[in-house]
């Protein structure tokens, strides 16, 4: 495939992940994990010395980082931003002040409005819809000043195994986006990290096959992974069965990732491929 087919594809990706999630209705009911997830790295981000930090949040959703930031008294201003215009909009309906800046941002295609100038970038649960994360690390780091921190959370491979499980014992592939390994979100710009990243197991447990499904559509996140060909309805229903009798539940492995950029632009940028 050719660079333009490529982008193409990309492109057509994103716009379907930001449908997906403008949609998504009910996504808080079903969010349990996102919250607690959320609320997590608003603990990491409150430890940080930022007196008066300007911070940038992708991939807002409906505000659980932004409002969990906000209950620890994080001060500073913040531009909150979404692929998703909808969600950029119910952020806005959760969390309000005069420090807070709504914006609808793909953080793989354009420049944020104080790229340069930030001294953090975070977002909670978002940085595994990227195409390259490795290329958005570095991008993200260009657009915090000197000693600026980019700290998010994000998937890795664990995530949905029982799932995948399942579907393998029925002879199909699963749908669902291949996250990177622990190991391989750890080799990301090792030079640029404050400390190796951490991961962590949350559980969701469900009362059948169908709830699990139906969850991971609520909450925007049924988008395939390229290529994907559609199961069919009796390897849907083994694999349903089988998900069932491991005990419906899906994990979630989330890792806390933590940079930062050197504080003199020398050598150390170019490490990091900056």
């Amino acid at each position: 495939m050719d660079r333009t087919a490529a982008g193409g594809g990309m492109m057509a990706r994103r716009d379907a992940i930001a449908r997906a999630f403008g949609a998504a209705q009910d996504y808080d009911r079903h969010a349990a994990i996102q919250r607690r997830a959320a609320g997590a790295l608003a603990d990491r981000i409150a430890a940080l010395d930022l007196p008066s930090p300007a911070l940038l949040e992708f991939g807002c959703g409906t505000g659980f980082l932004t409002q969990a930031m906000q209950a620890r008294g994080i001060g500073g201003h913040w531009t909150v931003s979404d692929l998703a215009p909808p969600m950029v909009e119910r952020c806005r309906q959760r969390v309000s002040g005069p420090h807070l800046t709504f914006a609808v941002l793909d953080m793989e295609r354009d420049e944020p409005p104080a790229a340069g100038d930030y001294d953090l970038i975070t977002a909670s649960l978002a940085a595994q819809w990227f195409d390259d994360l490795d290329a958005a690390v570095a991008r993200m780091l260009r657009w915090v000043r000197p000693g600026g921190h980019v700290l998010f959370n994000t998937l890795a491979s664990g995530t949905f195994r029982e799932w995948r499980d399942a579907l393998a014992k029925a002879g199909a592939g699963a749908g669902t986006p291949v996250y990177p390994s622990v190991k391989q979100i750890a080799a990301i710009h090792r030079q640029a990290q404050v400390a190796p990243s951490v991961a962590g197991l949350l559980h969701d447990r469900h009362d059948d096959a169908r709830g699990f499904l139906a969850s991971v559509k609520a909450i925007g996140a049924g988008v395939p992974a390229r290529g994907h060909r559609p199961v069919g309805p009796a390897a849907m229903r083994a694999a349903m069965r089988h998900f069932e009798d491991a005990g419906s539940t899906a994990t979630y492995e989330i890792v806390t990732c933590h940079f930062r950029r050197p504080l003199k632009d020398s050598s150390p940028l170019k490490d990091i491929g900056l």
